[in-house]
């Protein structure tokens, strides 16, 4: 079976779905996409949608499910790439996709990765310094 491949691009994993997703391989991504985010502590997720001419219910729904398995584990997914036919597919299908942002372009879901990204900083840690205080 064909996989979808995986890169990592600093801490965001990138998805570029170039072929028509069958459920297999859709619920095979779901699998290999989870175990990534655990392996290499990913912050954020780019679908890049670009190849795809359709999106059914079951390949929409699953990327929803994609989105929620990441955000469980602490990273935020972006869809980029959504051409106008499989927008106006997905409104006519009634899918929200659910917890997925949207973006025109991998540069662009990048920026917007960087954006919402919180930095971590010595200073966020700054409470640990503070003496502890004792009652009477």
């Amino acid at each position: 079976m064909e996989r979808v491949p995986i890169l990592k691009i600093g801490s965001v994993l990138l998805v570029s779905i170039q072929v028509d997703m069958q459920d297999q391989m859709a619920l095979q991504l779901q699998e290999d996409l989870g175990q990534r985010i655990v392996d290499t502590g990913a912050k954020g997720v780019i679908i890049d949608i670009t190849g795809l001419d359709i999106v059914d219910s079951f390949v929409g729904r699953t990327l929803s499910t994609i989105a929620s398995i990441s955000r469980v584990l602490d990273a935020e997914t972006i869809v980029v790439g959504m051409r106008p036919a499989v927008a106006i597919t997905l409104v006519e299908l009634g899918l929200s996709l659910d917890g997925i942002r949207t973006s025109l372009n991998v540069e662009r879901g990048l920026e917007l990765l960087a954006r919402n990204a919180e930095p971590e900083t010595v200073d966020d840690l700054d409470f640990l310094d503070e003496p502890e205080t004792t009652s009477p």
